[in-house]
């Protein structure tokens, strides 16, 4: 197996275990073209549901701050739309790693 398609579908894969981290070492460390492409949409793919989450705690800071007993409909709606980003991004960098393991 070449190591071109391990290092691309392992930036894809490190979303389980080293995030942003390991995508960003291989784009400045790799010199093929292939793999720091693959290297970059994987880093964009991890980086969006972090740049999310403030928005959340945002939306929680602005449904406590009115003390009028309310239920907290943004606070749960950011929450479902957050959950439901985290959970497309991980499948989407799942399907992605297999499919660059698995190419020709």
């Amino acid at each position: 197996m070449e190591s071109r398609k391990v290092l691309s579908s392992l930036c894809y894969f490190s979303i389980f275990f080293a995030g942003f981290l390991f995508p960003l070492v291989v784009y400045f460390a790799s010199g093929d073209e292939v793999t720091k492409e693959h290297a970059k949409k994987s880093l964009l793919s991890h980086v969006l549901p972090i740049v999310l989450t403030p928005l959340a705690i945002v939306a929680f800071a602005i449904d406590f701050a009115n003390f009028d007993n309310q239920f907290p409909v943004l606070f749960i709606v950011s929450l479902i739309v957050l959950a439901i980003i985290w959970v497309v991004v991980i499948i989407w960098n799942v399907i992605k790693g297999v499919k660059v393991l698995v190419a020709e």
